[in-house]
């Protein structure tokens, strides 16, 4: 089965940027999507409900900003959960869940704290909330996938320059400490599983030709739990959709 995370950074922007006809080149079994910036209301009926998927939607309350979704093929029966318990994360929208007949599969989006101390601060209340949740998935025994924009590059191999963003959201030791620490409980990086020497990034700043000079971070993430095997992971950079690329895993349980 394959599994694709997008951080769209918006969908209907994405749409202007091929998004469907990726998607159909792409063929992704389930699609995990963050920062869709969009409702029913605003959404092209065809994006909402697209044939041949099953489809469950977190928008933020907030219009315009972050929420997920899962897409699952029709072919897959799932139900799906939406939200994780959290106040004010589930009222922006950030996490969703789809539940296959051997697997899960989360669609999770982290809050960003580069925009100052405040924003931070709610980063790490929602690591707290989320090493919990986290915990419980693992606990369950249940084959899992967390995937989406974790807003955090684990070591220097998943950021172009490590030294100089020491002190920056995104790569601060806290935050580096805390992905350490959950891959010691038993979640897999899925893309380190099947790449453990490949330097790749996932997101480039739209400042300063980032992204020509490939100056990026990996923050896009699929965790797996130890019941899920990793086949192959893989980033796909020439999307264009967003300044994210897609990140995918195939993976069998």
């Amino acid at each position: 089965m394959k599994i694709t995370t997008l951080n769209a950074n918006g969908l209907r922007s994405a749409d202007r940027r091929g998004f469907r006809d990726w998607l159909a080149r792409t063929e992704p079994d389930v699609l995990c999507l963050q920062e869709i910036r969009a409702d029913q209301a605003c959404l092209d009926p065809a994006l909402w409900a697209p044939p041949g998927w099953t489809t469950a939607w977190h928008p933020a309350q907030k219009k315009g900003y972050s929420g997920t979704a899962v897409w699952v093929r029709d072919a897959h029966p799932a139900t799906f959960t939406v939200g994780s318990g959290h106040g004010r994360g589930d009222d922006e929208g950030r996490v969703v869940g789809a539940h296959l007949a051997g697997m899960d599969v989360w669609s999770v989006y982290l809050p960003s704290g580069s925009s100052g101390p405040e924003r931070q601060a709610w980063k790490y209340e929602y690591m707290e909330h989320m090493w919990e949740w986290l915990a419980a998935r693992l606990a369950s025994g249940r084959p899992s996938l967390v995937c989406g924009d974790i807003n955090i590059a684990h070591t220097a191999m998943d950021i172009k320059n490590a030294k100089p963003n020491e002190k920056n959201s995104g790569f601060l030791p806290e935050e580096r400490a805390w992905m350490t620490r959950l891959f010691a409980t038993g979640w897999q990086d899925a893309f380190r599983v099947a790449n453990p020497t490949t330097v790749a990034y996932s997101w480039w700043s739209q400042r300063g030709n980032a992204r020509a000079n490939d100056v990026g971070w990996r923050i896009d993430y699929l965790f797996a739990t130890p019941g899920v095997k990793v086949v192959e992971s893989f980033i796909d950079r020439g999307a264009s959709l967003s300044d994210h690329a897609p990140v995918s895993a195939v993976v069998s349980v």
